[in-house]
């Protein structure tokens, strides 16, 4: 069972830790690189969350995969982790710390949904505009769904703004069945 407030009290200790000694780039670097293998690997992720593997079992198979890859900060914090039997919420311990990382650093996640693939210099495009509107440096992520038949869909935080085509069709309907003009004219 996943405990969000669990998870946010180890990823800001993490983070306040990593803050005292100035290591917080380097911790980051390391979070990114622990959630990139593990929601890569669904066998890994199974292997940490199961109940039956023994802890030293799980404690050699992270020794193995990550000792040469971490800070030594991050991997003892990792081993912590398996000791006190919370290896099951490691992901989302990963993402409380980006999202404090983030909050701290003044850095916002920009969703861009749109029918066909967007080319760099149009993604560069709307981040310059982003940036230049709003005090965040954004973090683009892209997505490709055709039945929004054209335009771009823009997600921030609460923030939704949809000049999709599909969109537009839709309120056309809308409007159109109020049949605001009377018949026969």
């Amino acid at each position: 069972m996943q405990n969000p407030k669990l998870a946010y009290r180890y990823a800001n200790a993490l983070y306040e830790f990593s803050l005292e000694i100035d290591i917080v780039e380097n911790v980051y670097n390391d979070i990114l690189y622990i959630q990139k293998v593990e929601i890569e690997n669904d066998e890994l992720r199974k292997v940490l969350e199961s109940p039956i593997i023994p802890q030293d079992k799980k404690q050699n198979i992270i020794r193995e995969i990550f000792q040469k890859k971490l800070t030594r900060t991050v991997f003892n914090f990792f081993t912590l982790i398996v000791k006190k039997r919370r290896e099951p919420e490691l992901l989302m311990i990963c993402r409380q710390f980006i999202k404090i990382y983030y909050k701290n650093h003044n850095i916002k996640e920009a969703y861009l949904t749109s029918a066909q693939p967007l080319s760099e210099k149009m993604v560069h495009h709307i981040k310059t505009y982003l940036e230049e509107e709003l005090p965040y440096t954004f973090i683009i992520h892209l997505s490709v769904e055709p039945k929004i038949i054209g335009g771009i869909i823009v997600k921030i935080d609460d923030y939704f703004f949809d000049a999709g085509i599909l969109n537009k069709i839709n309120k056309l309907k809308a409007e159109f069945s109020q049949n605001k003009y009377a018949v026969g004219f």
